[in-house]
């Protein structure tokens, strides 16, 4: 019901709820994937003569509560643990809106974390959106084809990745963003598999390359909401995990600065241990040495 407060559904509940939804049936667009291609967002006119189609995981309603600047300023692990469970919105040119909850998230701290692009306060080309103010959109390439999107936090050169998203609104078009990007003939892709990784979330919502140092809390296409019947996670609902591909950083690899919602199906890469450590509070103490330093702007995202 609209303007009632309710919480955030126990993982037991939230599996029921799964299984009470897998046999609903998914609409499709009757787009082709090369036409998305060439132009996804003005295709996506016809996600809005279809159902609405809402999470199975949350309940949803029409209360939209943009989040601003104010909310980014944060600390890198704060702002990372923030995101989780906030709704990341992005509008397409044919004003239709594609909906998606952040359940995963990885901080890079800048300064002294190797694994970030910023690694040491180096300032290029690329990273730039990094050192700017919090909120503002970091996008960039890996493997010369796939999108990573990510957002400033206080500290220099300190930055959020977005890792998974569980879609709540607007999953046909998404499919058939994703499907653009995928070989021909290809299974259809259940919900959980649409933005289940950072670059997967950049295709289902579109998310270009040009987006690269926009300011999420005022930006007209691309921005985050807080869900009115969603209470903050709780401290052992997330857990603190080592980052995805960094290996080659050696400690800074097992930093536990990946944060995920406990027990969700879109989280892209499960760390049974982590989540064991979790439970017990051995993960804090190694938390992080230089976040202590965040008001003296030694901070950050992901070396590729």
């Amino acid at each position: 019901m609209a303007g009632r407060k309710r919480k955030m559904l126990p993982v037991t509940d939230a599996v029921a709820a799964i299984i009470k939804h897998k046999n609903r049936t998914d609409l499709t667009l009757n787009v082709s994937p090369a036409k998305l291609k060439n132009n996804p967002c003005e295709t996506l006119e016809n996600a809005q003569n279809c159902e609405a189609q809402h999470s199975h995981y949350f309940t949803n309603n029409d209360l939209h509560q943009r989040l601003e600047e104010d909310f980014f300023k944060q600390s890198c692990i704060s702002l990372a643990k923030a995101f989780i469970g906030k709704v990341l919105v992005r509008r397409c040119a044919d004003g239709s809106e594609l909906r998606g909850r952040i359940v995963e998230t990885e901080a890079y701290l800048g300064g002294e974390d190797k694994a970030s692009h910023s690694a040491g306060g180096k300032r290029t080309e690329r990273n730039t959106a990094m050192f700017m103010k919090p909120g503002t959109i970091y996008v960039y390439l890996i493997y010369g084809i796939y999108l990573c999107m990510n957002v400033s936090s206080e500290g220099e050169g300190a930055a959020v990745l977005l890792r998974s998203l569980e879609p709540l609104q607007g999953q046909p078009a998404m499919r058939q963003l994703r499907a653009a990007r995928r070989r021909e003939g290809a299974r259809l892709l259940k919900d959980k598999e649409l933005c289940n990784g950072p670059s997967k979330l950049c295709q289902a919502l579109n998310i270009p390359r040009c987006f690269d140092r926009r300011n999420l809390a005022a930006d007209p296409e691309v921005w985050l909401e807080k869900d009115p019947n969603i209470n903050p996670a709780e401290p052992n609902d997330i857990v603190s995990a080592p980052r995805i591909g960094i290996e080659s950083h050696g400690e800074w690899a097992k930093k536990p600065w990946r944060f995920y919602l406990r027990g969700h199906p879109c989280v892209s890469v499960v760390n049974k241990e982590a989540e064991r450590q979790s439970v017990s509070g051995n993960v804090t103490s190694n938390l992080v040495p230089s976040e202590v330093q965040s008001h003296t702007g030694q901070h950050n995202v992901k070396k590729t």
